[in-house]
Protein backbone atom coordinates (compact mmCIF):
# COMPACT_ATOMS: atom_id res chain seq x y z
CA UNK A 1 0.00 0.00 0.00
CA UNK A 2 2.37 2.17 0.69
CA UNK A 3 4.06 1.72 -2.84
CA UNK A 4 1.10 3.14 -4.29
CA UNK A 5 0.55 5.81 -1.98
CA UNK A 6 4.18 6.97 -3.29
CA UNK A 7 3.60 6.35 -6.99
CA UNK A 8 0.16 8.44 -6.60
CA UNK A 9 2.12 11.61 -4.80
CA UNK A 10 4.14 14.24 -5.75
CA UNK A 11 5.28 14.49 -9.57
CA UNK A 12 5.05 10.82 -9.69
CA UNK A 13 1.65 10.48 -10.63
CA UNK A 14 1.62 13.62 -13.45
CA UNK A 15 4.75 12.31 -14.63
CA UNK A 16 3.40 8.50 -14.95
CA UNK A 17 -0.22 9.43 -16.87
CA UNK A 18 2.49 11.54 -19.33
CA UNK A 19 4.08 8.41 -19.78
CA UNK A 20 0.68 6.54 -20.34
CA UNK A 21 -0.66 8.86 -22.66
CA UNK A 22 2.59 8.47 -24.50
CA UNK A 23 2.39 5.17 -24.71
CA UNK A 24 -1.25 5.24 -25.92
CA UNK A 25 -0.36 7.40 -28.73
CA UNK A 26 2.47 5.46 -29.33
CA UNK A 27 0.06 1.97 -29.68
CA UNK A 28 -2.48 3.87 -31.85
CA UNK A 29 0.42 5.25 -34.46
CA UNK A 30 2.01 1.60 -34.56
CA UNK A 31 -1.56 0.42 -35.54
CA UNK A 32 -1.62 3.06 -38.06
CA UNK A 33 2.20 2.47 -39.11
CA UNK A 34 2.78 -1.40 -38.86
CA UNK A 35 -0.69 -2.86 -38.34
CA UNK A 36 -2.07 -1.08 -41.99
CA UNK A 37 -5.17 0.49 -39.78
CA UNK A 38 -5.36 4.01 -40.66
CA UNK A 39 -7.76 6.09 -38.29
CA UNK A 40 -11.22 7.48 -38.93
CA UNK A 41 -12.01 10.73 -37.65
CA UNK A 42 -13.22 9.55 -34.25
CA UNK A 43 -10.13 7.84 -33.82
CA UNK A 44 -8.31 11.04 -34.68
CA UNK A 45 -10.44 12.86 -32.05
CA UNK A 46 -9.84 10.33 -29.48
CA UNK A 47 -5.71 10.89 -30.16
CA UNK A 48 -6.26 14.43 -29.31
CA UNK A 49 -7.29 14.13 -26.16
CA UNK A 50 -3.97 12.54 -24.72
CA UNK A 51 -2.14 15.12 -26.83
CA UNK A 52 -3.75 17.83 -25.04
CA UNK A 53 -3.05 16.05 -21.84
CA UNK A 54 0.94 15.78 -22.65
CA UNK A 55 0.58 19.61 -23.07
CA UNK A 56 -1.24 20.50 -20.27
CA UNK A 57 0.61 18.24 -17.60
CA UNK A 58 3.92 18.83 -19.09
CA UNK A 59 2.99 22.97 -18.07
CA UNK A 60 1.56 21.74 -14.83
CA UNK A 61 4.31 20.04 -14.10
CA UNK A 62 7.09 23.04 -14.98
CA UNK A 63 4.50 25.55 -12.79
CA UNK A 64 4.82 22.70 -9.97
CA UNK A 65 8.45 23.03 -10.00
CA UNK A 66 8.67 26.73 -8.93
CA UNK A 67 5.37 26.45 -7.03
CA UNK A 68 5.60 23.20 -5.04
CA UNK A 69 2.24 23.77 -3.04
CA UNK A 70 0.03 20.61 -2.30
CA UNK A 71 -3.26 22.51 -3.65
CA UNK A 72 -1.86 22.81 -6.75
CA UNK A 73 -0.41 19.57 -7.11
CA UNK A 74 -3.95 18.40 -6.48
CA UNK A 75 -5.78 20.18 -8.98
CA UNK A 76 -3.24 19.14 -11.69
CA UNK A 77 -4.44 15.68 -10.63
CA UNK A 78 -7.82 16.76 -11.00
CA UNK A 79 -7.12 18.34 -14.57
CA UNK A 80 -5.41 15.24 -15.40
CA UNK A 81 -8.49 13.06 -14.26
CA UNK A 82 -11.47 15.41 -15.81
CA UNK A 83 -9.02 15.21 -19.07
CA UNK A 84 -9.48 11.70 -19.28
CA UNK A 85 -12.98 11.79 -18.36
CA UNK A 86 -13.21 13.52 -21.96
CA UNK A 87 -11.26 10.33 -23.53
CA UNK A 88 -14.06 8.15 -22.28
CA UNK A 89 -17.09 10.37 -23.26
CA UNK A 90 -15.33 10.59 -26.58
CA UNK A 91 -14.09 6.70 -26.94
CA UNK A 92 -17.90 5.58 -25.73
CA UNK A 93 -19.41 7.58 -28.51
CA UNK A 94 -17.21 5.92 -30.92
CA UNK A 95 -17.88 2.94 -29.98
CA UNK A 96 -21.51 3.63 -30.25
CA UNK A 97 -21.07 4.34 -33.50
CA UNK A 98 -19.40 1.08 -34.42
CA UNK A 99 -22.09 -0.67 -32.55
CA UNK A 100 -25.00 1.89 -34.33
CA UNK A 101 -26.41 3.24 -31.33
CA UNK A 102 -25.28 6.99 -32.09
CA UNK A 103 -25.11 8.24 -35.69
CA UNK A 104 -21.85 9.14 -37.08
CA UNK A 105 -20.78 12.85 -37.57
CA UNK A 106 -20.77 14.90 -40.60
CA UNK A 107 -17.23 13.40 -42.61
CA UNK A 108 -17.22 9.58 -41.23
CA UNK A 109 -17.99 7.81 -44.16
CA UNK A 110 -15.69 5.63 -45.98
CA UNK A 111 -14.51 7.07 -49.10
CA UNK A 112 -11.52 8.89 -50.87
CA UNK A 113 -9.59 12.04 -48.87
CA UNK A 114 -6.80 14.33 -50.50
CA UNK A 115 -3.61 13.84 -48.19
CA UNK A 116 -3.46 17.43 -46.96
CA UNK A 117 0.10 16.91 -46.53
CA UNK A 118 1.41 15.58 -49.50
CA UNK A 119 4.74 16.45 -50.87
CA UNK A 120 3.80 18.54 -54.32
CA UNK A 121 0.64 17.17 -56.01
CA UNK A 122 -2.83 17.75 -54.04
CA UNK A 123 -3.78 14.91 -56.16
CA UNK A 124 -2.54 12.17 -54.28
CA UNK A 125 -5.74 10.62 -52.51
CA UNK A 126 -5.81 8.25 -49.32
CA UNK A 127 -9.14 5.61 -48.46
CA UNK A 128 -10.77 7.14 -45.34
CA UNK A 129 -12.48 4.38 -43.03
CA UNK A 130 -15.56 4.72 -41.92
CA UNK A 131 -16.22 5.47 -38.11
CA UNK A 132 -18.81 3.26 -37.47
CA UNK A 133 -16.49 -0.04 -38.83
CA UNK A 134 -14.18 -1.39 -36.42
CA UNK A 135 -11.20 -3.43 -37.93
CA UNK A 136 -11.54 -6.00 -34.84
CA UNK A 137 -13.13 -6.57 -31.28
CA UNK A 138 -11.05 -8.28 -28.69
CA UNK A 139 -13.18 -9.67 -25.88
CA UNK A 140 -15.85 -7.83 -27.16
CA UNK A 141 -14.38 -4.32 -27.13
CA UNK A 142 -13.28 -2.51 -30.11
CA UNK A 143 -10.06 -0.46 -29.88
CA UNK A 144 -12.39 2.52 -29.09
CA UNK A 145 -14.01 0.68 -26.61
CA UNK A 146 -10.53 -0.82 -24.85
CA UNK A 147 -9.51 2.94 -25.33
CA UNK A 148 -12.48 4.03 -23.42
CA UNK A 149 -11.96 1.49 -20.40
CA UNK A 150 -8.45 2.36 -20.30
CA UNK A 151 -9.02 6.05 -19.82
CA UNK A 152 -12.00 5.21 -17.17
CA UNK A 153 -8.80 3.82 -15.92
CA UNK A 154 -6.44 6.57 -15.76
CA UNK A 155 -9.26 8.97 -14.74
CA UNK A 156 -9.96 6.74 -11.52
CA UNK A 157 -6.54 6.66 -10.67
CA UNK A 158 -5.91 10.40 -11.33
CA UNK A 159 -8.78 11.25 -8.89
CA UNK A 160 -7.41 8.72 -6.27
CA UNK A 161 -3.99 10.88 -6.55
CA UNK A 162 -5.25 13.92 -6.05
CA UNK A 163 -7.15 12.41 -2.74
CA UNK A 164 -4.05 11.01 -1.25
CA UNK A 165 -2.04 14.05 -2.37
CA UNK A 166 -4.77 16.10 -0.66
CA UNK A 167 -4.37 14.36 2.42
CA UNK A 168 -0.75 13.13 2.42
CA UNK A 169 1.68 15.48 0.90
CA UNK A 170 4.57 17.10 2.53
CA UNK A 171 5.93 19.96 0.16
CA UNK A 172 9.72 19.38 0.10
Amino acid sequence: MQLITTALTGWRWPALALAASALMLAAAHAFETFGGLPPCPLCLRQREVYWALIAMTLTGLTWWRFMPKRRFLVALNVLIGLVFVVGVIVAAYHAGVEWEIFPPPAGCSAGPAVDPFAMGDLDQVFELPACNDAPFYILGLSMAGWNGMISALLAGISFAAAAITFRNYRAP
